[in-house]
């Protein structure tokens, strides 16, 4: 089965047969074996391609979680499971990612010398199983019931823009007084081009927009910074900036949704001693660095 995933994956019997240092023969004779074992073929073959049949489709879903089954009985009952080692690999989205999961990534590995860590930074989804992804870093609601969520830290989302805007054009006094503005969009907190803020009857939803649009928060914060528009992020993207008095905050009378941050797995009957290590350490690192408030 270990064989048949590798040369699935790896598109051929000889990158996959690299892939467990065997010979190509060798990798060739395992899935001919495997497939009289199940009275079916797994690959359509031809001279100058290989493709997965439609039995073989459904029975790589299905390898891919028996080894991984295997993999964590075997890491049950080994030192594994005691003490973080090996490679761990993290997803996160790119704002969230390259600043506060980066810095908490390089003070978890002083401590456990003897673990490695592969960082993916996208906004979109991914398949944890397929990637190989031991732990993904999700802002907001999770929908895949086949995953389970921790909650590692909760973030104020916050409006604000520059002073130099808000004095050539005035501060909005309530969430409608958006509409009048611009609005710079960041795509990564959902839905798309709208904001919500909490009234005294209920939550409002404003439909925003302005000059400035992105799938990450950087962007839309560096506009807002030269005076392009009113943003939209969480505090730990703007938080060092409001100190320092290149963004103010407006409507703080509206307290706005705030923005749960999760670590993410696939569900695992054993869960890894480095798994399991790197979600306490994140929780009680993010704990005042995240979840701060901005200054009065």
């Amino acid at each position: 089965m270990n064989v048949f995933v590798r040369v699935a994956n790896a598109g051929s019997f000889a990158a996959g047969a690299r892939e467990l240092d065997i010979s190509r023969a060798m990798a060739t004779k395992h899935i001919m074996s495997l497939e009289s074992d199940l009275g079916t073929r797994l690959f359509n073959r031809t001279t100058r391609s290989l493709s997965l049949t439609d039995v073989g489709i459904s029975y790589l879903e299905r390898c891919q979680h028996v080894l991984t089954e295997v993999e964590e009985m075997e890491a049950a009952v080994t030192h594994l499971q005691t003490e973080p080692r090996g490679l761990l690999r993290i997803s996160a989205p790119y704002g969230i990612g390259s600043t506060h999961i980066s810095r908490a990534v390089t003070e978890f590995l002083k401590l456990y010398p003897d673990l490695t860590v592969e960082m993916i930074l996208q906004n979109g989804p991914m398949d944890l199983v397929d990637e190989g992804v031991d732990v993904a870093i999700c802002l907001g609601t999770l929908d895949d019931s086949s995953l389970v969520a921790r909650k590692v830290a909760t973030s104020l989302l916050v409006a604000c823009g520059s002073p130099e805007y808000f004095a050539e054009h005035g501060v909005p006094q309530t969430p409608q007084d958006l509409l009048n503005h611009s609005c710079l969009v960041n795509w990564a907190v959902a839905p798309k081009d709208k904001w919500r803020f909490k009234t005294e009857t209920g939550y409002t939803v404003i439909n925003v927009s302005g000059r400035v649009k992105a799938n990450v928060g950087e962007p839309v914060r560096i506009a807002a910074i030269n005076g392009l528009g009113v943003i939209m992020l969480p505090f730990y993207i703007v938080g060092r900036d409001i100190e320092k008095g290149k963004l103010k905050v407006v409507l703080e009378d509206y307290l706005l949704p705030p923005l749960d941050v999760y670590a993410v797995y696939p569900h695992r009957k054993y869960l890894s001693a480095k798994v399991k290590s790197f979600m306490d350490f994140l929780q009680e690192w993010l704990e005042h660095r995240v979840s701060m408030p901005p200054p009065e």
